[in-house]
């Protein structure tokens, strides 16, 4: 399976785990970000008075709106939970994310069609609940694409699969560097710096495309600026709330806050 497909499927998973009773940290720090993003959202929605709620009070407008992201937090959830047992779109949240706002919509549609009843006393028809469906649309595609955004890892690149040949970027070492060992890339301007067990040596290149290279090789982009193989590492420590790896060679990578959950996971630092 490529990295990427296993980088999706434990993403879902984890989401997955979040509805069926899972207690660890990582689904409670999941659940407290979609609570931000509803509480954010909602609390937006309602400041700029969006979809003709500009009429009502800013306390209506907060309750309204903060209140709507929150079923639609939940509504999203079963959702979840249902695709989960299927095993659905695993390898491919951004379908599973159009999917989520798609069957969100019309049960959303009803809570909006009551709460605008309520909240703004306007009298409407069973059948006028057709007509919130596209304005709901929207939002929950907004919101599905905030969550998918907020629940993705940070690009990995992972050990070879036995059938798997070696890595295509060994092929733009510079020959001083060819047979010896990859350390690490670190991006310097527009140019990518070596460090091997050879020596270091620069190259044209973009660290992200270096990334997807560098597959078949175990190791991790621990920074925006770094890629380090993981048997390179000779001491991780952690200091001052940040944490550095220290090469074979005496280099120094930092490790950012983006990727340090990922890297403690995998038992990096």
């Amino acid at each position: 399976m490529p990295p990427e497909t296993r980088q999706s499927s434990a993403w879902f998973r984890k989401l997955t785990r979040m509805f069926v009773g899972a207690s660890s940290a990582d689904s409670s720090l999941s659940i407290w970000r979609e609570v931000a993003v509803a509480l954010a959202t909602g609390t937006f929605m309602a400041l700029i008075g969006a979809l003709g709620t500009q009429e009502a009070s800013l306390q209506v407008r907060l309750m309204f709106w903060i209140g709507l992201m929150f079923a639609g937090t939940i509504i999203g959830h079963g959702v979840t939970l249902l695709a989960g047992r299927l095993e659905l779109f695993e390898q491919r949240p951004w379908v599973w994310a159009a999917l989520t706002a798609l069957l969100i919509t019309p049960p959303l549609s009803v809570v909006v069609w009551f709460a605008v009843g309520t909240a703004f006393h306007r009298q409407q028809t069973v059948m006028s609940i057709i007509n919130h469906f596209p304005a709901v649309l929207i939002v929950s595609l907004g919101m599905t694409a905030l969550t998918v955004l907020s629940q993705r890892r940070p690009i990995e690149t992972h050990a070879a699969a036995p059938n798997m040949g070696p890595a295509a970027f060994l092929d733009r070492l510079p020959d001083k560097l060819r047979g010896g060992e990859i350390f690490a890339v670190e991006a310097e301007d527009h140019y990518l710096r070596l460090h091997t067990s050879r020596g270091q040596d620069l190259i044209l290149m973009r660290l992200a495309d270096a990334v997807g290279e560098l597959e078949g090789l175990e190791g991790a982009q621990v920074h925006r600026s770094w890629w380090v193989a993981k048997t390179a590492i000779a001491e991780a420590s952690r200091g001052n709330g940040r944490a550095t790896l220290t090469l074979k060679n005496g280099a120094v990578a930092p490790v950012s806050r983006t990727y340090a959950r990922a890297l403690r996971q995998a038992g990096w630092i």
